[in-house]
């Protein structure tokens, strides 16, 4: 068997920052997305294990499932354009 090398998120010092921000905020439309980008970010990724969990700790301080998430974030994007007036010129999902 191959031995699994954890890797380093080329995104990771950005996206450690953004999850402490989660883990200290509330469930607000923009915190609900971030967590889902990233979520999907790092599903599967072979390594950011820190970041991994703490995504699943906001996930259940907010009493939700990844369903809810998904679900409720995709009904935030419908209504507009969530990062709208923040400096981002596109949404990264890379």
């Amino acid at each position: 068997m191959a031995d699994t090398k954890e890797q380093q998120h080329p995104q990771y010092k950005a996206d450690r920052e953004v999850v402490n921000q989660l883990l200290a905020g509330e469930a607000t439309d923009y915190n609900l997305v971030e967590l889902a980008r990233l979520m999907i970010r790092y599903e599967g990724f072979p390594g950011a294990r820190d970041i991994q969990t703490d995504l699943k700790k906001a996930l259940n301080r907010w009493h939700l499932t990844e369903e809810d998430l998904f679900a409720k974030t995709r009904a935030i994007h419908q209504q507009g354009d969530v990062y709208k007036g923040l400096g981002r010129g596109r949404e990264d999902w890379s």
